[in-house]
């Protein structure tokens, strides 16, 4: 018995307590927020909520497991499986993905519908990682940019061509952060973006009309308020109705009325239960996880953990101003997630795995420092 709770708390002792307070606090509001909003006619009862404890109990354990794992080994081991696996995957998906909506960005599996695009966040944060780590003093080399740039195409290219624009642009943004975080030029930038305003008439036509008009009307929504513009308006409705403290876990009615209230929308739906002060508890515990995972980084004994937990708290600031941004009716909506609020198995299941990542190099620094005096 008393090995047995040895090898449980040794396994535990792995998890940065900090990290697993902000995510459970997060994930224990995103749950009572479902509960609250299940009288919604734009929620289906307590399946949500079911699911979402669901997944966030299997992401802890998935957590659990990766915080033992070296990270080290996923990185120099399976880092080419792991990239096959994630091109396989999402190919998968666009050709026998299931639509919903106009995307094709989802797959079923026993019956479960599940989102791959979601959980080749953290096997695409390990690829580009290693991949970053193999070029570390030629990354200005226009040669080895290009090939980081058809690594990085391949797979945001896939989920383009499945139609989620906003799943895309998560990766493109903490792809940047993750390219700067490895010193590419700050001229590379400029210049990227130069083409990018370059190229931007031609692109603009390649995109679906709903496409096009959540991006006119998500700078302005009140230019359409009662087409495209209504779900942000009702957003930040939403919002404002929760005051300070919000209207209660039984109270407000604005998100009775708002599409995609439990997951795109979430914000807005915690703001109006239990008002602005616990949206901003929202933004300093994502602040706090972000600030951890940098924090994390700079103590990590390789330059390949330091580039994880880069690449996974750029995922988090990218996901969050994002989707509070659109809540906000400040920014289009694409459909991008909060993490570890809006409703989703994938995205919090992936979530949590992620986390674990960062867990992983927290857990085994230790081997810096005894490196470090060795030498």
């Amino acid at each position: 018995m008393k090995r047995t709770l040895q090898f449980l708390w040794d396994r535990v002792k792995c998890i940065d307590p900090c990290l697993f307070i902000c995510t459970t606090l997060l994930s224990a509001v995103s749950l009572l927020m479902l509960y609250g909003i299940s009288d919604s006619p734009m929620v289906g009862g307590l399946s949500e909520l079911k699911m979402q404890a669901a997944a966030t109990l299997l992401g802890l354990f998935g957590m659990l497991i990766i915080s033992n794992i070296d990270y080290e080994v996923i990185v120099n081991k399976l880092w080419i499986p792991l990239l096959i696996l994630e091109l396989g995957l999402m190919g998968f998906t666009l050709v026998w993905g299931r639509a919903q909506g106009a995307n094709r960005s989802w797959i079923f599996i026993f019956g479960v519908s599940i989102q791959p695009s979601e959980f080749v966040k953290l096997s695409y944060i390990v690829t580009f990682t290693k991949h970053l780590d193999l070029v570390r003093d030629k990354i200005n080399n226009p040669l080895q940019l290009i090939l980081l740039g058809l690594h990085a195409g391949a797979v945001i290219g896939l989920i383009l061509l499945s139609g989620d624009l906003g799943v895309a642009l998560v990766y493109v943004g903490f792809t940047l952060i993750m390219l700067f975080a490895s010193g590419l030029s700050i001229f590379w930038f400029a210049g990227g973006g130069a083409a990018a305003i370059i190229a931007f008439p031609y692109v603009w036509p390649l995109l679906r009309e709903d496409q096009q008009l959540r991006i006119i009307y998500g700078f302005n929504p009140e230019a359409d308020p009662l087409g495209k513009g209504m779900q942000p308006l009702l957003g930040k409705k939403a919002i404002g109705n929760g005051g300070i403290f919000g209207q209660g876990l039984h109270g407000g009615s604005v998100y009775k009325n708002l599409y995609a209230c439990e997951n795109d929308f979430a914000f807005s739906s915690v703001c109006e239960k239990f008002g602005i002060a616990c949206g901003m508890l929202v933004i300093v515990l994502l602040l706090i996880i972000v600030i951890r995972c940098f924090v994390i980084a700079n103590t990590s004994r390789k330059r390949t953990g330091t580039l994880i937990c880069i690449g996974v708290a750029g995922t988090i600031i990218v996901q969050s101003i994002e989707n509070i941004g659109m809540c906000l009716a400040m920014l289009p909506v694409v459909g991008i997630t909060l993490p570890f609020i809006s409703y989703g198995g994938s995205s919090t299941l992936a979530m949590y795995l992620m986390i674990g990542m960062v867990h992983s190099v927290r857990s085994h620094r230790v081997k810096y420092f005894f490196e470090r005096e060795s030498r």
